[in-house]
C-alpha cells in the first residue's frame, strides 16, 4: 500500500525580478558619482554636494516617521548639535576638520539619549512639538557660548579647511586649487554618508529587526504580543537617525565653514524641507526620498527668483500630491510599474512538492 503525502516547500524573500538588475544600476550610477569631479565643475560639484547632504537628513527622517512612525519636527537640534561639536572641535581643540565631523556625529548620538528619554513620554502630535521644543532649548543654549561666536557665530579658523586630511592629496592629483580641491573632499565624504546611510537603512529593513520596525509602527500592543519591544526598537531607530543626521550636519558646516545658532538649527533649511522632501518623494519608501531630493532642487532652482512665493508654490505643491498620490511620486510611479529598487517587503515564494511515503499493511 502505498499513501501519497505532499510536503510544502516555502521560503520568504524580499528580492524581485528587478532588484539584481536595478542593483548593478545603482552600483554603476555610485562610481560615476564618484568619478563626477573629473568632469564636471565646481559649481556642479557643490550642487551634487548639496542634494546628496540633503538626501541623507531626508533618509533619516524617513525611518523615523516612515518606518518607525516617529513624525519629529526638530531634527534641526541634531544638524546643529553636530555642527556646533565640529566647530569646537577645529577651533577650541585644534582638531583636523575630517575627525571633528566624527565628533559631531558622536555629539548629536550622545545628545539623543537624554533626549529620547524625554520624548518618547509623549505620543502623537506631542511628541512632534516635545522634538522641536527641545531643538529650541539646544538652539538658545548655544547662542550663549561665547568661544563659538554667541547669538553671531563664527567662522572656522583660517586654512583649517585647506588643512584637511586629503585636500593637499587631491590638490596635487587633480592639479586644482585648494578651495576646489575642500569641496570636492567634502562631496566625496557626502556621497560615502549618503552609500552608508542608505545601505544601513536598506539592510536595518530587511532584517528581523526591520520586521519588528514595522510591528512597532502598525501596531504597538501586537508587536508586544509576540515579543518585539516597542520602546528599545524606537530608541534604536532614533539614535541612529540622530548620528547620521549629525554626521551630516557636522559636514554640511565644514563646507560652510561659517556657523550661527539661527543657520544651524533653521527649522525650514533642516526640518521643513526634508519633510517635503520625504512626502513628495513617497514616505515609508528608500526611493521616495531619493525622487524627493531630485524634485526639490530643481523646484528650488526654478522658482529661486519668485521670493516669498517659492514657499508658497512648494507648500501648494506638496498639498496637490498628498490629495492626489498619497504615497508620494515614487510611490504612484512603483503601483503602476511593479518595480522596486529596494525590495523589502516580504514574499513567499514557493510550491507544494509531491513526496511519496511508501508501507505496508
Amino acid at each position: 500500500m502505498s499513501d501519497h503525502l505532499s510536503a510544502s516547500s516555502w521560503t520568504v524573500s524580499t528580492r524581485t525580478r528587478g532588484s539584481a538588475v536595478s542593483m548593478l544600476a545603482i552600483l554603476a550610477l555610485v562610481a560615476l558619482a564618484f568619478a563626477a569631479p573629473l568632469f564636471v565643475s565646481r559649481s556642479v560639484v557643490q550642487d551634487l554636494f548639496f542634494i546628496l547632504t540633503m538626501l541623507v537628513l531626508a533618509q533619516c527622517w524617513n525611518l523615523l516617521a516612515g518606518y518607525a512612525g516617529l513624525v519629529s519636527v526638530g531634527q534641526q537640534a541634531f544638524v546643529g548639535f553636530g555642527a556646533y561639536a565640529m566647530f569646537a572641535g577645529v577651533s577650541l581643540l585644534g582638531m583636523d576638520p575630517m575627525a571633528a565631523i566624527l565628533l559631531g556625529g558622536l555629539a548629536a548620538l550622545a545628545l539623543s539619549v537624554p533626549t529620547a528619554f524625554f520624548v518618547f513620554r509623549l505620543q502623537g502630535a506631542y511628541f512632534a512639538i516635545g522634538t522641536w521644543v527641545i531643538a529650541e532649548i539646544v538652539r538658545l543654549s548655544l547662542a550663549q557660548w561665547k568661544a563659538l561666536g554667541g547669538g553671531t557665530g563664527t567662522s572656522l579658523p583660517s586654512g583649517a579647511t585647506r588643512d584637511m586630511a586629503g585636500v593637499r592629496f587631491v590638490a596635487d592629483l587633480l592639479g586644482v586649487r585648494g578651495p576646489q580641491a575642500t569641496d570636492i573632499v567634502c562631496y566625496w565624504l557626502a556621497l560615502f554618508l549618503a552609500v552608508v546611510t542608505i545601505g544601513s537603512i536598506y539592510k536595518l529593513l530587511r532584517s528581523k529587526q526591520g520586521l519588528g520596525l514595522a510591528a512597532v509602527r502598525d501596531n504597538r500592543e501586537a508587536a508586544r504580543s509576540v515579543g518585539v519591544d516597542p520602546t528599545w526598537t524606537k530608541s534604536f531607530v532614533y539614535l541612529v537617525a540622530a548620528l547620521a543626521t549629525g554626521l551630516a550636519g557636522a559636514l554640511i558646516y565644514v563646507q560652510k565653514a561659517r556657523i550661527s545658532p539661527d543657520a544651524a538649527f533653521s527649522v525650514p533649511d533642516w526640518t521643513a524641507y526634508v519633510i517635503f522632501i520625504v512626502v513628495i518623494g513617497g514616505i515609508g519608501t528608500i526611493e521616495g526620498p531619493i525622487v524627493g531630493v531630485i524634485v526639490f532642487y530643481i523646484l528650488q532652482n526654478l522658482l529661486a527668483d519668485y521670493g516669498s512665493w517659492y514657499l508658497l508654490i512648494l507648500g501648494l505643491i506638496g498639498i496637490l500630491i498628498m490629495l492626489f498620490a498619497p504615497r508620494g511620486l515614487w510611490g504612484l510611479f512603483a503601483d503602476r510599474t511593479g518595480l522596486q529598487l529596494f525590495p523589502v517587503r516580504r514574499i513567499l515564494a514557493g510550491q507544494p512538492k509531491p513526496k511519496d511515503i511508501r508501507g505496508s499493511d
